[in-house]
Formats: structure tokens, C-alpha cells, sequence
């Protein structure tokens, strides 16, 4: 008898506990709608949208509707003003991470694709020479455009191969038909080039020069115009 008593003691116990908790609970959702003034806002405070959710916690529901159509006018608002700072001629942007390139005129992508961008790696020569084969980062603009280029070796080009260095004016300085069709020189000597070595084209293995296949090389050097910028990050 006794077992039973202390049975029915700890059931009646758990069950007070129970009815306890329940009304703690309603008396929270009653709090809750009474300071939010409306179930609905109540909703939008516990499970905001993913838009904004810091603001939409504030937003009534029957509000919402209106709160996207002004999102939506300042969002218009702030792409005007963003595209006052597009460069009004064409331009390039350069991605040295994925070796990617975006031909753009404004907000339109004209072309995209693969390129080749500096390989970082390091040349010296005794104590005093060296060389480190990376490509700027930053704006540039396109300072002059040739066709049928000409390649002029500087001197890293010839103690890489383990040759001796030439006069500046020696023959064996001038090479053609590795440059590709076209060229865009940028400055310092860094160039948008075309390449015999097209399989390499989408890694990390120029001397610093942008190299594009020769549709793309094509269609960039028609496209962009002496001040064009470059964009290369």
C-alpha cells in the first residue's frame, strides 16, 4: 500500500509540473502578443525572412508587401549611382586567382573565358639581379595596341634558357609570331598577348603578361580601346 501511495505522490507531482509549465508558457505568448500588438508581428519577431532580417523583425506582416516595393526603389536608387562609376568604354577584368578573364561594356558581359596570368615564381642572376614573375594587381588602361607584334627578349628571357645576354640591339632580341596576332600593352612592360602554348591557358605560368587563346585575344582586342582600363585582381 504503501508503494502505491508514493506512486500516486510522484504521478501528481509530475502532472502539476506539467499543468506548471503550460501556463508559463501561455503567459509568454500572451506577453508576447500584447507588446507586439499582433500575432502576425509576433510571427515576422520569431522567424524573420532571409531578405533583412535585422529590419523585417520590426515589419508587421499586412506591411511587407510595401517594405519590398521601397527595398526594390532603393535598390534602383543605388544601381544608378553605381553605374556612374563604370568606366564608360569597354573594359576587362582579370582574375589572377582562377585565371579568368570578363570582357564587359557597362553592365553587359561581351565575352568570358580562360587566361593565363604570372606564375610568382623567382629568377636571379649572382647577388644583384632578380626577378619575380608575378602580375600587378590593380587598374590599368591600355596604352597602345599593335598588330603582328614583335617580341623584344628582355634579359631574363635569356638567362632563363642559360644563354648569355646580348647587346639591346642584337638580332636574337627579336622574336616573332610568339606574342600571337595581337597585343595590348598596359605598362612596365606587362602585356595582353596571345600564346603558342595553349594547353596552358587557364594556369598560373606567364612572366607576368595576361596570355588569351586566339579568339579570345581577338575579340578583346577589338573590343577595347587605347584608355580602356583593365581591372586585375
Amino acid at each position: 500500500m504503501k508503494g502505491n501511495g508514493r506512486w500516486k505522490t510522484g504521478l501528481i507531482r509530475w502532472a502539476v509540473l506539467v499543468i506548471l509549465a503550460l501556463a508559463f508558457s501561455l503567459l509568454i505568448s500572451m506577453l508576447l502578443i500584447r507588446r507586439a500588438g499582433a500575432l502576425g508581428e509576433v510571427v515576422v519577431r520569431l522567424v524573420p525572412l532571409p531578405e533583412d532580417a535585422t529590419l523585417l523583425n520590426r515589419v508587421p506582416v499586412d506591411r511587407l508587401a510595401a517594405y519590398r516595393i521601397a527595398l526594390e526603389r532603393e535598390l534602383q536608387i543605388l544601381e544608378k549611382k553605381r553605374s556612374l562609376f563604370l568606366p564608360k568604354l569597354p573594359y576587362l577584368i582579370v582574375n589572377t586567382t582562377h585565371n579568368t578573364f570578363r570582357l564587359m561594356k557597362q553592365d553587359q558581359l561581351l565575352r568570358e573565358g580562360v587566361c593565363s596570368t604570372g606564375s610568382y615564381t623567382i629568377l636571379t642572376r649572382g647577388t644583384d639581379k632578380k626577378w619575380v614573375f608575378e602580375t600587378p594587381r590593380g587598374m590599368m588602361k591600355v596604352r597602345s595596341k599593335q598588330v603582328n607584334p614583335v617580341w623584344v627578349k628582355p634579359d631574363w628571357a635569356f638567362i632563363e634558357e642559360g644563354l648569355p645576354v646580348p647587346s639591346p640591339r642584337h638580332p636574337s632580341r627579336y622574336e616573332y609570331g610568339t606574342l600571337g596576332d595581337y597585343k595590348l600593352e598596359l605598362k612596365d612592360g606587362y602585356l595582353i598577348h596571345g600564346t603558342l602554348y595553349k594547353r596552358f591557358l587557364g594556369m598560373a605560368v606567364t612572366h607576368g603578361c595576361i596570355r588569351l587563346g586566339d579568339e579570345d585575344l581577338k575579340e578583346v582586342y577589338m573590343t577595347l580601346k587605347q584608355g580602356s582600363c583593365v581591372f586585375i585582381y
